[in-house]
């Protein structure tokens, strides 16, 4: 039987799925100042979630000035506000190079992440590891984006480092981040399932070797996982 605080972090993590689906769709014009969003049953039947996650979700996209309810008529997109540009967020992933540098970036982060979390995560920080997984198999079975729920499982680990600049780096970087994520924007095809059940494969990895507290078998299997996005990002440049 699953706990209370097991059965919140669920929620949550579908609550943050389903919200940055929406405004993903919402900032990257899928979904235009205007537009209204499906009731809260379409919401609940295409994300296959609880109406609470719905509202929660909602609720998020409000706070941040991105959609509008209005009494008796439904949920609407706003324009979305204007903010300074952060860091990381100027990079241009149309760019292969670009990409790839991202991904150098994250192999001196994100190593050194999953090495201490293997030694200091704690039985709490090793479930939110393997939930995430867990979201991102079903994503993956069903069809749906992953990109949300993949950076969800990279920032689990960074957590479980127990170090908060971990964190707060890669949420600085944000979804561009992953590099699939401008792939994804820019071509309407999904992503091919071969890949994803690759990448899951190696996030399994990661995993499994964090909660075997295997300090060097997290950091070659991060290493391991990042080199191959490398890899495939520079046969596109050679091939183009």
């Amino acid at each position: 039987m699953q706990s209370g605080d097991t059965l919140a972090r669920g929620r949550k993590n579908l609550v943050e799925t389903v919200s940055e689906h929406l405004r993903h769709s919402i900032l990257s014009g899928d979904l235009r100042p205007g537009d209204k969003l499906p009731s809260e049953a379409g919401l609940t039947q295409q994300y296959d979630v609880s109406r609470t996650v719905v509202r929660e979700a909602i609720a998020s996209l409000r706070a941040d000035g991105l959609v509008e309810a209005r009494h008796g008529v439904g949920v609407f997109v706003r324009t979305p506000p204007t903010q300074p540009a952060l860091p990381f967020q100027a990079i241009e992933l149309s760019k292969i190079s670009s990409i790839i540098e991202m991904l150098e970036l994250r192999m001196g982060v994100e190593t050194e992440a999953a090495g201490l979390a293997a030694t200091r995560r704690s039985p709490a920080q090793e479930e939110a590891i393997w939930e995430r997984y867990d979201d991102l198999s079903r994503l993956i079975a069903s069809g749906q984006p992953t990109t949300a729920a993949d950076f969800a499982f990279h920032l689990a680990i960074a957590d479980a480092a127990n170090n908060p600049r971990f964190r707060e780096f890669l949420e600085m970087m944000g979804r561009p981040m992953i590099p699939r994520a401008q792939l994804e924007d820019s071509n309407p095809e999904p992503t091919p399932a071969d890949y994803l059940r690759q990448l899951q494969a190696e996030h399994k990895q990661i995993a499994e070797a964090i909660s075997a507290r295997d300090e060097e078998g997290a950091r070659q299997a991060i290493r391991t996982h990042l080199r191959h996005g490398q890899e495939r990002y520079r046969r596109l440049i050679r091939g183009s």
